[in-house]
């Protein structure tokens, strides 16, 4: 049976320092995002010493919200309370983080007086950078497996690998040659899935004559929101079900992922952010100018160095928008 098998890496060793891989990259999926944010910003005339300052305060934000976001899936877990719900040591979820980083992103715009559409266009392609890199961390360590598959991509575990803490049960069943998987590795996946996007909208900010200003951020959450939804059916049934042996022995707990309903509470977030951004495409279509140079300068660019005739030319007007004062 074809499947993927290497020994996880837990801690990374770096002279005196033991660094996780899964943090080490989630913040270098934060600083590729930042920088590619920053050369797009710069790119366009917009201001990069402002975006410095949001994507400050969108960073501290973003660990609020991947803390956060994962509490309402565990309220009804027997002994879940105020202190399980503010520990550091707690549950962490990308889509939280997403969700924080951009509610605190918005708050610093609308503080420094910024529009900030076109900077949301820019973050696109951070932001899809950002979870292919971050979830570099989560393949190398081994986290979030998901059911038993018999994919080819499948992770198959052996004895004597060390995955992350949270399939320490896995571990446990591989050790005593119980069951090894294979394994469905969503981190995998959705690394995958993310470069994949990565293109997409790098193909899209070059070719949709036709978008308006927010169009690509709004198909950036259309796209994550619906990847995540699907990608989690990997761990549904061992998440609401427990973990079924080949014998037919069920193991619970093996899948921390809490179940609300017919999904895990990733796919609650997946499906309502997809949703969500399908609300702002079309909202966006009919109220946002089209993305122009000249448009760019309404939105506050400086086009020192922009051909003039070139600016003259362009599309000032969308006219569904000359009534309609665009929010910050």
């Amino acid at each position: 049976m074809a499947s993927i098998s290497y020994p996880p890496i837990p801690i990374f060793e770096l002279g005196p320092l033991n660094l996780s891989l899964h943090g080490l990259f989630a913040g270098l999926g934060f600083v590729a995002g930042a920088i590619l944010m920053l050369r797009e910003v710069r790119r366009r005339g917009f201001d990069a010493e402002g975006t410095t300052s949001v994507l400050t305060w969108a960073l501290v934000a973003s660990i609020l919200g991947a803390r956060f976001f994962t509490v309402p899936a565990h309220l009804g877990d027997p002994g879940y309370g105020a202190s399980e719900i503010f520990a550091l040591a707690g549950d962490f979820s990308i889509l939280g983080g997403y969700a924080g980083g951009i509610l605190g992103g918005l708050l610093r715009f609308k503080l420094l007086k910024m529009r900030a559409l076109p900077y949301l266009d820019a973050a696109a392609a951070g932001l899809a950078i950002g979870a292919v890199v971050g979830r570099i961390g989560d393949v190398a360590i081994v986290e979030h497996l998901g059911s038993p598959t018999d994919f080819f991509l499948g992770y198959l575990l052996k004895p004597g690998y060390e995955p992350s803490p949270q399939h320490s049960v896995l571990q446990d069943l591989c050790e005593a040659g119980t069951f090894c998987g294979p394994y469905h590795p969503t981190g995998l996946y959705d690394m995958i899935g993310a470069a994949v996007l990565l293109g997409v909208i790098y193909w899209l900010a070059r070719t949709w004559q036709t978008r308006h200003y927010g169009q690509l951020f709004a198909f950036w959450i259309i796209w994550y929101g619906f990847q995540r939804f699907l990608i989690d059916f990997a761990r549904l049934t061992a998440a609401r079900d427990g973990l079924v042996l080949p014998d037919g022995t069920v193991i619970d707990g093996v899948i921390a992922d809490g179940v609300m309903g017919p999904f895990t509470g990733s796919q609650w977030g997946g499906l309502l952010a997809s949703l969500l951004g399908v609300a702002l495409l079309v909202y966006f279509g009919r109220t946002r100018r089209v993305v122009s140079t000249a448009n760019d300068e309404f939105y506050g660019a400086v086009s020192s160095d922009r051909d003039a005739d070139e600016a003259a030319a362009d599309d000032v007007g969308d006219d569904s928008e000359k009534s309609v004062t665009p929010s910050p």
